[in-house]
């Protein structure tokens, strides 16, 4: 008997090229529901540390053979699958960075490709190569999270970081305290060394209250809070004076908090205006900032040093960069340098005197006319530094949208609103079009407008806004910025009510707007030549509703 075997040799003489020579991690697998590993490079079986099988141990390649989803930690399970069914039904290469769990427990963080192929024996597979990236993205994420802390301890005294993940508590930052500067930087167990310092320092009648804020972090019950959640205790200080503190919970990623505290007696007494509330001199700035403002300006936050003459910024949120008329990238190259203050203020085209006054005196007001009302609406800005003096003194800036505006007479008559669907998706107020200062905001009022008056949730909004992405903390947080900036918007062009919010979930009060989309479905004669083909052309997502008008 006889059989050409041509194929056979040839594929294996592949795949022996692919494992003895090639330097990064290589799979393929099956595009079944629950992929099959069919091969792996040796270089890949080393990057997931898959030790050899020894007598009475478990076969983890075997493990990972049969579901490739062992490899995937549980909250990154949802964002792969993703990646994979985009692949398949694109058909297109798809790269980016993945967090994966190897074999001996710990997790690393790989850069790759996924793509889909046509093996041999003509069925569809998954191929993927990658490299571990994760001491760059270690690196990366820790210069990220110091310029971040460097700047949060120019408001707080005490920084504490939160590992959800590994139970653990650490102090980072204990400005004056003896007692938290000699353990800063050491893991304790989270819970015990916080109900340690709950019964030795916290003021009795407060205990039920510290008690119970901690316990709801712990149990993630803030993840729904449009705002950092925040307690006012009274505890005794490193000195044994029983003082007043302020703390929040800032979140850094999905399973790690900075817990923020700072003592109010230290910065203003009650009652008391701002510390140096009329600063003069051309480096004087606030020198402190009550517990109230440092809450209601949580919009953005940016930290720098200024120096004769010259700019150096060492932290900002995204807003804040756009604020100053700087991109992301475009602020982390500056940060590289020092800048004249006039040229660092001149890329904001409008109010470039404003920010020369900010960045000189420490407080600024900025003002914008309300496209809706016809009337103005204020911006102020705000310096603090922790103690007057000093040659480089460092400022932090927090600010927020006035509430108080004057509006023009014409602005008492309730504005029209119409929505457009069919075609691209743009918001009409008294027939001017809505100028949404961010895409995820204006992107998640779409996907309200497309349930018809029914209820959004969260989760149900980072499915289709974050789709590569998992729900946890981060992406809550993503979308309730994105939410807290639609509901500005719309409070800017005065139409706040057309949108009801509760307990985390957002649905389009149908009757105060006129929509294509609702006018449509109607069935009546005059609106039925109102949809031409082609429905929310700015998002994916909206090919299901196409599809089914389509069929209309």
């Amino acid at each position: 008997m006889l059989t050409d075997i041509t194929g056979l040799k040839s594929e294996n003489k592949n795949l022996r090229f692919l494992n003895e020579t090639m330097p990064c991690g290589f799979m393929r697998y099956t595009c079944e529901k629950t992929p099959r590993i069919t091969f792996i490079n040796d270089r890949m079986k080393q990057l997931l540390r898959i030790p050899e099988k020894g007598e009475a141990e478990m076969d983890y390649l075997q493990l990972f053979s049969q579901n490739i989803y062992m490899m995937i930690p549980i909250e990154d399970r949802r964002r792969f699958s993703l990646y994979l069914d985009r692949v398949y039904k694109r058909g297109e290469p798809l790269s980016g960075e993945m967090t994966v769990q190897r074999c001996d427990g710990t997790r690393a963080h790989f850069f790759g490709w996924v793509t889909k192929c046509i093996n041999a024996q003509g069925e569809e597979e998954f191929q993927s190569a990658c490299m571990d990236v994760t001491e760059q993205h270690n690196l990366r994420k820790e210069r990220e999270t110091n310029l971040y802390i460097k700047a949060l301890t120019d408001v707080y005294d005490k920084i504490f970081e939160y590992d959800l993940s590994a139970k653990t508590v650490k102090c980072l930052y204990g400005r004056n305290s003896p007692m938290f500067r000699w353990i800063e930087n050491i893991p304790m167990q989270m819970e015990e060394a916080t109900e340690k310092w709950i019964m030795a320092k916290v003021f009795e009648e407060d205990l039920g209250r510290v008690r119970e804020f901690f316990g709801s972090f712990y149990k993630m019950k803030f993840a729904e809070s449009e705002t950092p959640p925040v307690i006012t205790y009274r505890a005794l200080s490193s000195s044994g004076v029983l003082k007043t503190y302020t703390g929040l919970f800032v979140t850094i990623d999905s399973s790690v908090s900075l817990y923020c505290c700072r003592s109010v007696s230290d910065h203003k007494s009650p009652g008391e205006p701002l510390k140096g509330e009329k600063p003069t001199g051309d480096n004087a700035a606030l020198s402190g900032t009550d517990d109230n403002t440092v809450m209601n300006f949580t919009d953005g936050l940016a930290a720098f040093e200024i120096s004769d003459g010259y700019i150096t910024p060492l932290y900002s949120s995204e807003n804040v960069c756009e604020f100053f008329g700087y991109s992301q990238s475009e602020w982390m190259s500056v940060m590289k340098k020092r800048t004249p203050l006039r040229e660092f203020a001149s890329r904001r085209v409008e109010g470039s005197d404003e920010i020369n006054e900010l960045l000189a005196k420490g407080e600024a007001e900025f003002t914008y006319r309300d496209v809706a009302g016809g009337g103005i609406r204020r911006v102020k800005a705000i310096c603090s530094r922790k103690t007057p003096g000093g040659s480089r003194p460092k400022y932090v800036m927090l600010y927020k949208i006035d509430g108080s505006e004057r509006r023009s007479e014409t602005a008492e008559e309730k504005p029209e609103v119409r929505i457009r669907t069919f075609g691209y998706f743009d918001v009409f107020v008294n027939g001017r079009p809505i100028a949404f200062r961010n895409e995820k905001a204006k992107e998640l009022f779409a996907l309200i407008v497309d349930r018809r008056g029914g209820f959004v949730s969260s989760e149900e909004a980072i499915g289709f806004l974050w789709e590569d992405e998992p729900v946890n903390s981060v992406t809550l947080a993503r979308c309730r910025k994105a939410a807290l900036r639609l509901k500005n918007t719309l409070e800017e062009y005065g139409i706040s009510d057309v949108m009801e919010s509760v307990n985390g979930r957002r649905r389009l009060v149908t009757e105060k707007v006129h929509c294509d989309l609702y006018d449509y479905l109607s069935g009546r004669e005059e609106f039925s030549s109102l949809f031409k083909g082609s429905y929310l052309t700015n998002y994916s997502w909206g090919e299901t509703t196409l599809g089914s008008l389509t069929g209309h």
